[in-house]
């Protein structure tokens, strides 16, 4: 993967997880500074990474549409269905990053999503597994190795449901 594609993948995580709060609207403005930094470039993108931490609740709102569509990607309606599938993957891409264990995605997930988004119901599957571990013959690296099998599944289909991967 290029450096451009990787930030390219990056700035799409931070829209993903700004617009359903995960993150504050001024790490959008840094994933736009570093995708710049890296090479990808638009009028917009320059825009969007000239904003102020102050300057970043008010203007992100509106620019962020316009540089994710120069860029060719996606900019999620908040709370819809596409937007928590694009957070779970930025999450999935996290925790194999190791900025997260896989007990804090499973958590995360399962807290914000339940059982209702088919795309995490493993992730959530698997959080309730966490919390069982003393009663079955299940251990916390059996069920770490599971969730970091299913974070890599989420990763590897970035554009599909879980269904159709």
């Amino acid at each position: 993967m290029t450096s451009t594609e990787a930030a390219a993948i990056a700035l799409q995580d931070h829209a993903a997880l700004w617009s359903m709060g995960e993150i504050r609207a001024s790490d959008v403005v840094n994933a736009a500074c570093d995708a710049l930094v890296a090479g990808l470039d638009t009028p917009g993108l320059r825009i969007l990474a000239a904003c102020t931490r102050a300057e970043a609740d008010y203007d992100v709102p509106e620019l962020l549409p316009e540089a994710l569509d120069e860029l060719g990607l996606t900019c999620y309606p908040v709370t819809s269905d596409a937007g928590r599938e694009g957070v779970a993957r930025a999450l999935a891409r996290r925790m194999l990053a190791g900025e997260l264990t896989p007990r804090d995605l499973t958590s995360r997930v399962h807290q914000r999503y339940g059982h209702e988004l088919p795309l995490t119901e493993r992730l959530a599957e698997l959080d309730d597994e966490y919390d069982v571990l003393e009663y079955g013959n299940a251990t916390v690296d059996q069920v770490d190795a599971e969730v970091t099998a299913e974070a890599r599944r989420l990763v590897a289909h970035p554009h599909a449901p879980a269904e159709q991967a």
